[in-house]
């Protein structure tokens, strides 16, 4: 079924919204499978309740938990499948019901925090990405927040606006697509005096800013005019990372500051918010929030665009894609913000690291989508300013009016009244005793600020909209190696439990605020690490089992095995169907199923852990940034879809134990079956014993056949063997069941 965006009326469509054929399919199939799923439960309740003796009590009761962790995530996922929606966008006919200088004004967030972990070269090209969007430049502010504080940053930004004054028209003249200079330059581009000359100019700023990053420090050689150098004495001896005033510098502004033809260039603001060692760091959501309110004393623009720092614009029409939505009178009251999935270049052909994400980033928000709105996922995100203070029905004045998303701007933004107040409100002690970050802006109390934010956001009423165009609107950069992978998936761990054993779980505030199913689409999100409970349980226990030859799951011959099977295969089938029609292909499942099972003993159990000796108070590690720097080395094997290992990590030890132990197992099982053993009842055993060992092959290959930097460290190999060791040591001195 197909709903237009103006229903009856003469208007020319702007945007529909169509019902996925699957979703009586999917009832059905869910329905069946929840009779499975509390059958099994039923078994594993008799088996306990008959068992003899305490292990086999406790070994039911393991299994028992196991299966309703299991079971529970799975309802929770298929609340994804309820309803799922496709939505189309014409801007094609946008011009046809508003005129150019009616479009509202937009300002575009891009936020970055370390110059070593995120090099200032991937922020200069997403920022003059969205600089040249095919919009109006004087209705387009771009701020670039800098958490940490860098004049290396600064100094790339101050670059990349000389060669903007160049590229803007260059991308205009020859109608480019490809906005980011390094994707243009990269791809097959046409060939041409004017191009050859604008790659030469690209080459030359982009070797300037490497230079000065390598070096650490702009010196006196690299600054230019007297300006530049009252900008960079900011950065005085005391001026560090963590304490430091609040820097805004305006490198470009709308009306003054033209390009090569004479065009006014967008504005490109420069902030870092002050900071003290005294005052809470609330990381990337209050480097937002301060951008938020800078923002509005100097544009207050309606709409914002959130973007990492590695998140460059591919689409130069994707603003008028999000106007079919915010101009569309019959929604735009409700709709607090439009996301755009995360879509990366550069994965390798079957996506080891499952790094596309492929359920969070486009199945859940399509899910989502035919519900109340898809999720917020940190970056590419359209909001309306409105939405940060209070719901469609509510209103939460700040405290200041400027700060109102309905304040008109009235000076230039060089102005120094403007420029007083921009530092007054990004001072680290402006938000003490005030309602930031609980019921205005941005929304503090988690690790995932975003997922946190959307999800506060739709339980005070807003909806949103999902837009998926075929071509990506926004392209990023992924980890390449399994540490930062899991390192990253171990930090998401932590702040989605802070959220779901928090007042506001989705199982309790989120179901009374938006209903059952949206609810349960966020509590999938929020108990997302408790994965790691059945994962590990599955891990080890029944291969402990089956070493001592002793069997937990019923006989083939027995009528339970068939449920067992149906439970494992009906999962399996559907998840990978989905997958597929979602644009996927086999071996990328392949890897997303056995990442999946790889965080289970790794980012999920630490995350876990790390969330529960917060809770008890002990010291944890906190935010750490993801490396977007590439080694030449470790992107050579990350093409040829070899895992990275490397270096010694703590969480390779109980994956490489678990590796271990798994395939003594399924040798160990399959020589016992052939001395006589009860193939009939150890088949179960044998059987997810090998279903691991065939998942952890990149595993055993970097234990002992690889001879690269990024093999398995010798030193975790050797204490994953004494732990296999030690487990099945103490399970063959365990009394059989």
């Amino acid at each position: 079924m197909e709903v237009p965006a103006a229903a009856a009326t003469a208007k020319p469509l702007l945007h529909t919204l169509t019902f996925s054929r699957a979703m009586v399919a999917n009832h059905l199939f869910a329905a069946i499978y929840t009779c499975a799923v509390l059958a099994l439960l039923y078994h594993h309740a008799l088996t306990a309740l008959s068992s003899t003796t305490f292990l086999s009590f406790s070994l039911s009761l393991a299994f028992l938990f196991s299966d309703f962790v299991f079971g529970f995530m799975w309802s929770t996922t298929q609340s994804f499948l309820m309803r799922p929606a496709h939505r189309r966008v014409f801007p094609e006919n946008l011009r046809k019901v508003m005129r150019e200088e009616d479009f509202p004004a937009m300002d575009v967030f891009i936020c970055t925090a370390d110059p070593h972990k995120e090099p200032p070269v991937s922020v200069v090209n997403t920022a003059l990405s969205v600089m040249a969007y095919d919009y109006p430049a004087e209705k387009l502010s771009v701020y670039v927040s800098d958490d940490g504080g860098s004049d290396l940053t600064l100094f790339a930004l101050v670059e990349a606006a000389k060669f903007g004054s160049h590229w803007l028209p260059f991308c205009r003249r020859n109608k480019v697509v490809e906005r980011c200079p390094e994707a243009y330059f990269e791809s097959n581009y046409p060939q041409s005096n004017e191009s050859k000359q604008m790659k030469v100019m690209y080459e030359s700023m982009k070797k300037w800013v490497e230079n000065v990053v390598d070096s650490g420090k702009v010196t006196d050689d690299y600054i230019t005019n007297e300006q530049e150098r009252q900008a960079f004495n900011k950065w005085t001896r005391g001026f560090t990372r963590h304490d430091h005033p609040t820097v805004i510098q305006v490198l470009s502004e709308v009306g003054k500051d033209k390009d090569i033809t004479g065009e006014s260039m967008p504005n490109l603001i420069y902030v870092s918010r002050q900071k003290s060692r005294n005052s809470p760091h609330h990381f990337k959501g209050g480097a937002l929030n301060a951008l938020l309110r800078v923002s509005a004393v100097m544009t207050n623009a309606p709409i914002i665009l959130t973007l990492d720092c590695d998140m460059y614009s591919n689409d130069p029409q994707t603003l008028h894609r999000v106007l079919c939505y915010f101009s569309d009178a019959t929604i735009c009251s409700k709709v607090g913000y439009i996301q755009f999935p995360q879509r990366f270049h550069g994965l390798n052909k079957n996506d080891i690291y499952a790094c596309e994400f492929k359920r969070l980033f486009l199945i859940h928000p399509m899910g989502m989508d035919g519900l109340a709105g898809p999720n917020h996922v940190g970056t590419g995100c359209f909001f309306s300013r409105r939405v940060f203070f209070g719901g469609p029905s509510s209103f939460v004045s700040p405290e200041l009016p400027e700060l109102r998303p309905d304040h008109v701007v009235k000076e230039p933004i060089q102005a120094q009244s403007i420029l007083a107040m921009a530092h007054r409100v990004a001072d680290c002690k402006y938000e003490d005793q005030s309602n930031w970050g609980s019921k205005v802006g941005f929304r503090y109390g988690s690790l995932v600020e975003d997922y946190y934010t959307g999800y506060r956001l739709q339980c005070e009423g807003w909806q949103s909209v999902f837009c998926h165009p075929n071509r990506p609107a926004f392209l990023g950069d992924v980890p390449i190696t399994l540490n930062d992978v899991l390192n990253q998936n171990k930090r998401w761990s932590v702040g989605l439990l802070e959220v779901a054993f928090s007042k506001y779980s989705p199982v309790t505030f989120g179901v009374q605020s938006m209903g059952p199913i949206m609810g349960h689409c966020y509590a999938h999100l929020a108990f997302w690490p408790i994965w790691s409970i059945p994962l590990t349980i599955y891990a080890f226990l029944p291969q402990l089992a089956l070493l001592n030859g002793v069997s937990i799951f019923p006989k083939v011959s027995d009528t339970w095995f068939f449920l067992y099977a149906f439970l494992f295969l009906g999962a399996y089938a559907q998840d990978c169907l989905v997958f597929i029609l979602c644009e996927g292909t086999f071996l990328r499942w392949w890897s997303d199923q056995r990442m999946w099972m790889l965080r289970g003993v790794t980012s999920y159990l630490f995350g876990s852990i790390e969330f529960l000796t917060k809770c008890l108070g002990i010291a944890t590690h906190g935010f750490n940034l993801t490396s977007k720097v590439l080694d030449g080395e470790q992107s050579k094997r990350y093409d040829q879809g070899t895992f990275e290992f490397g270096v010694e990590s703590p969480m390779f030890v109980p994956l490489s134990t678990a590796a271990i132990v798994n395939l003594i197992a399924f040798f160990g099982g399959l020589v016992g079956v052939f001395r006589g053993g009860d193939f009939d009842g150890l088949f179960v055993q044998i059987f997810v014993a090998g279903f691991v060992v065939v998942n952890c092959w990149p595993i055993y290959e970097a234990m002992v056949l690889r001879t690269d930097k990024g093999r398995m460290p010798t030193k975790t190999t050797l204490i994953s063997t004494f732990l296999a060791w030690a487990l099945y040591t103490a399970a063959s001195h365990t009394p059989h069941i």
